[in-house]
C-alpha cells in the first residue's frame, strides 16, 4: 500500500470508530508495522488533521473533520453499490428511489477506472421478494421515528385477531421476506415487533414520546443482546420471529 493511501485509510479507521484505536489495531488492519503507524499519525497531526491520543492508549479523530467527497476504493464502491441494490429491491418506495439515485450519483462521480465496478458488478443481491400489500406509509413511519412521535396501530396478528396499540416507534428492520416495525408498546408496557404487512391502519400522531429515538433503540438492542446471551448459555439457537 502506498503511504498516501495508508494515510487516508488511517483517517477512515479513526472516523468509523467511536472509541480510541490503538496503533496495534491499525497496524494489523492495514498490514504494516506499528512504527509506520506512529510515523503516519505524526505526519497527519503535522498536517493539522485533528487527531488526539498517545501511544499505548489509542487515537481518536475529532468531529467536524472533512475530506474531499467520494475518495473511494474499488471495494468501497462495490460495497456501496451492493448495499444500494439490496435497498432498491427491498426498501419502501422512497428508499428504493433513493438507492437507485445513489447508484447513479456514484457512477457519475467516481473516476473512470472505477465505473466498471458499478456498471459491470462482480457481486449482486438475490432477486427481490414480492412485497406484501401494506397500508403503512413507510416514509411517514421513518419521519415519525426521526421526530420521536407516536403511532396508533390497528394491528392483526397471525390468527387475524385485531388490536389497537399506541407505540413509540424506534426502528424499521428487515427480514428475508418481511419488514418489521420495532417500538415500545404502551398497552404491553414493553417492546414489541410488528410485521408491517399486518398493520390494518395507522394514525400518525403529533404526540412526542419521552426521550430520544436513539436512546430507545439502544435499550432495545441491549435487550436483544441479553436474550441472545441467555439462549447461547442454554445451548439453543436464536428462535425465529
Amino acid at each position: 500500500m502506498r503511504r498516501a493511501d495508508r494515510l487516508f485509510q488511517i483517517i477512515q479507521v479513526l472516523r468509523r470508530s467511536s472509541r480510541p484505536v490503538t496503533a496495534d489495531a491499525m497496524a494489523a488492519e492495514l498490514e504494516t508495522s506499528k512504527r509506520s503507524i506512529y510515523r503516519d499519525i505524526a505526519t497527519l497531526m503535522g498536517q493539522r488533521v485533528p487527531i488526539r491520543g498517545e501511544a499505548g492508549i489509542g487515537y481518536v479523530l475529532d468531529g467536524g473533520f472533512d475530506m474531499p467527497p467520494l475518495m473511494l476504493t474499488s471495494d468501497e464502491v462495490e460495497a456501496a453499490v451492493l448495499g444500494a441494490q439490496w435497498v432498491a429491491g427491498r426498501g419502501d418506495p422512497g428508499l428504493a428511489r433513493a438507492a437507485n439515485d445513489l447508484i447513479a450519483k456514484i457512477a457519475a462521480t467516481v473516476p473512470e477506472r472505477l465505473r466498471p465496478v458499478i456498471m459491470e458488478p462482480a457481486v449482486s443481491t438475490p432477486p427481490a421478494w414480492q412485497h406484501a400489500v401494506e397500508t403503512l406509509d413507510m416514509a411517514r413511519v421513518r419521519a415519525a421515528i426521526h421526530a420521536g412521535r407516536k403511532l396508533r396501530l390497528h394491528y392483526a396478528d397471525e390468527q387475524g385477531r385485531e388490536t389497537q396499540r399506541i407505540i413509540w416507534p424506534c426502528l424499521v428492520g428487515y427480514r428475508e421476506t418481511t419488514r418489521l416495525l420495532v417500538g415500545w408498546c404502551e398497552t404491553r408496557d414493553d417492546f414489541r415487533t410488528f410485521r408491517t404487512d399486518r398493520v390494518v391502519e395507522a394514525d400518525y400522531l403529533d404526540d412526542r414520546y419521552p426521550g430520544r429515538p436513539a436512546a430507545l433503540r439502544a435499550r432495545w438492542f441491549k435487550l436483544i443482546e441479553a436474550e441472545r446471551a441467555k439462549w447461547a448459555a442454554q445451548g439453543i439457537s436464536e428462535p425465529c420471529a
